[in-house]
């Protein structure tokens, strides 16, 4: 007989919320116990995303959980490791003898399958033999296929050990800028004043660095895109790398906004290349900054942890940046933070990163340019430093965090205390004596929903070392005291306080505001830098076609939307629905058109332009959102059961033709 899973036991009933944690059933049809055909997929995502836990013998029944157990599970448990290694079935095992094990239920057998996240060269980990077709990936609401550009960049990533080191065609010692190279090389000598790189001519400096190099097959030579993005001019990093935007902006207040008092961008002003950009940036965020007293020796230390972190968040923006990715290098200065973002994801785990001791730099020339000037740690402790140094100072942990979808990284340092007096002093005049009778988790969950709008499973393992387990019970416990509210369902949960739903970006990511890639200049919509091409504008295929008119009530609360406007809008998009195929940037000119000053779903706009959900998603909505051409009303909860989206100010449609 089935019972519902009891404390006693592990406790299934808050960890769905998890982003890591999958439960099946894997009863078979005989009822004796089979590993499931959505196995393979689910292994696929989590190695692909961050790891995670599956559970064999759970089934679920709307919020409850039960045990059904798994009757042969070593039957089971043997299919698995020989599936694991057949190659026709997943690309890569990945598993591991302690990472598989059985538990004894009161109802049946528990089968725990440990995935752990994939190494970049073994990504993408894929199912049958068709990388393209057959990668997932993990989000708040399961396990969903790649799209095909994700998968490309996987493998990219994968096949590439450094990706600056190639000697770039056409290109001669003209392409580099003297200047930059003359102070590089004066820093150099002043940390260094008796090496014997300090004597040799430019072109043979630049060689020992990295930047110049003979292809010894070919005895072609010149520049490598390491030498060229290090200290060349920016026309012709520009026809190097296409796509190449350096970006900082300081803006002037303590929140999401598009403005900004001082700026630093690829506009032709300055040599535009990353050794100037380092330079003329880093002055700018440090600039302000108190420095406490120290001294070494005798000489007073004109540093401080805060600058350490700076330089190292800095220097591993631009030496891990994938410099073929489409989104800029946008380094930001808020009076509450300090941003930093790069295209490309990680390379190696998030944990590991944070952790240190694992390096794998996507531009291990560049890194060594930074490092003869005594810029960036070696060894892959850059980010433990600058946690470390945060910590030192009691601020938030930093937040770190990778957008798939967008190819980026993003890394926040909050200058705020976990418990700021002043957050726990207004908590306190709010809900009175129950602050002080709660735990010190408690206490950062509040404060955390106060200064960022909202708080997350997710994120409170970021800022505590309590179990995951227990911080569900934690949250949920906030919300029977009346102290915390939750939105969202499941993995999709999170946590704001009283009456204020949030309707700002929190996270990473709420750095850079509602611009997303923060493109540099003003021709937004036809640049192909800040969309990913697609050739999929074809009409969807049947299994894929939206949910007929019937099932969009424009009344209804939700879409808020009168039959008028609603008509209107059909009458807009006629020509694209009643098209097949259409050039992007049409499409994107019309979803513009139809969300500017409304807010419109996914399934909404996804009728009126007769294109399929995943096909609109995956390559317009998402991609827009990140080149900040549209932002989402619930910004915190992707997978929001009723998000929308409306175009932002600095992307609003060009005007029609007359």
């Amino acid at each position: 007989m089935e019972s519902h899973l009891t404390d006693d036991f592990f406790d299934f009933r808050h960890l769905g919320e998890r982003v890591d944690l999958e439960l099946k059933m894997a009863q078979g049809r005989d009822g004796k116990g089979q590993l499931p055909k959505s196995f393979w997929e689910t292994y696929s995502a989590m190695a692909n995303s961050q790891g995670g836990l599956i559970v064999l013998g759970v089934t679920q029944h709307a919020d409850a959980f039960r045990v059904t157990g798994v009757p042969d599970h070593e039957k089971v448990i043997q299919d698995l490791w020989n599936q694991a290694n057949n190659r026709q079935v997943v690309s890569a095992n990945l598993l591991t003898e302690k990472g598989v094990y059985v538990r004894d239920y009161p109802d049946g057998k528990l089968i725990f399958v440990h995935v752990p996240q994939a190494g970049r060269k073994h990504r993408p980990v894929y199912i049958t033999e068709n990388p393209l077709t057959g990668t997932y990936r993990r989000n708040n609401e399961g396990d969903y296929h790649c799209p095909k550009e994700v998968v490309q960049q996987m493998l990219g990533e994968q096949l590439n050990d450094t990706r600056d080191g190639s000697v770039l065609d056409g290109f001669t010692f003209d392409d580099i800028h003297l200047d930059t190279l003359r102070v590089y090389r004066q820093h150099f000598a002043n940390r260094q004043p008796t090496h014997v790189l300090n004597d040799l001519d430019n072109l043979e400096f630049l060689r020992q660095l990295g930047g110049w190099a003979r292809d010894r097959q070919s005895a072609k030579e010149g520049p490598t895109l390491a030498g060229l993005l290090m200290f060349g001019k920016l026309r012709s990093i520009l026809d190097a790398a296409p796509h190449y935007i350096v970006d900082y902006q300081e803006r002037p207040r303590a929140v999401t906004e598009n403005r900004w008092i001082d700026r630093e961008t690829t506009d032709f002003s300055w040599s535009g290349n990353l050794y100037d950009f380092y330079r003329r940036v880093y002055a700018k965020l440090i600039n302000g900054l108190k420095v406490p007293f120290g001294l070494r020796g005798d000489e007073r230390v004109p540093d401080s942890p805060v600058h350490e972190a700076i330089r190292e968040a800095l220097v591993n923006t631009l030496i891990h940046a994938d410099y073929s990715g489409t989104c800029s290098i946008l380094v930001v200065k808020r009076p509450d933070l300090f941003g930093f973002r790069n295209p490309g994801l990680l390379r190696v785990p998030i944990k590991d990163a944070i952790h240190g001791g694992v390096s794998d730099c996507r531009n291990r020339n560049l890194q060594k340019m930074f490092q003869l000037v005594g810029l960036g740690e070696q060894s892959g402790f850059g980010f433990p430093k600058i946690y470390n140094n945060w910590s030192q100072l009691h601020w938030r942990s930093p937040d770190l965090e990778e957008r798939i979808e967008g190819n980026q990284t993003i890394l926040a340092l909050r200058m705020t205390s976990l418990l700021p007096p002043e957050a726990v002093d207004t908590l306190r005049r709010r809900f009175g004596p129950k602050i002080d009778q709660l735990t010190n988790p408690e206490r950062i969950a509040l404060v955390t929903a106060y200064a960022e709008s909202c708080v997350t499973h997710d994120r409170m393992k970021e800022l505590t070392q309590e179990h995951p387990r227990d911080l569900s019970q934690l949250l949920h416990g906030l919300v029977d005291k009346e102290l915390l509210e939750s939105d969202g369902k499941g993995k999709a949960t999170f946590y704001f306080l009283p009456g204020e739903h949030p309707i700002r970006p929190s996270g990473a990511g709420s750095v850079f505001g509602l611009e997303g890639a923060s493109p540099s200049s003003g021709h937004l919509l036809t640049s192909s830098e800040h969309l990913s091409p697609s050739s999929e504008h074809l009409p969807p295929s049947s299994e894929h076609l939206p949910p007929s008119p019937d099932h969009l009530n424009p009344d209804s609360e939700h879409f808020q939307i009168t039959a008028v406007a609603w008509a209107q809008l059909l009458a807009q998009a006629a020509a694209i629905r009643e098209t097949g195929k259409i050039d992007r940037e049409t499409m994107v000119q019309m979803i513009l058109t139809l969300t500017q000053k409304r807010f419109l779903t996914l399934v909404q706009l996804a009728t009126l332009l007769g294109r399929g959900n995943d096909t609109l998603r995956n390559h317009y909505v998402t991609p827009m959102l990140d080149a900040g051409f549209l932002r989402p009303e619930f910004p915190n909860i992707k997978s929001h059961p009723k998000q929308r989206y409306t175009a932002t100010e600095s992307a609003s449609p060009a005007p029609a033709a007359s």
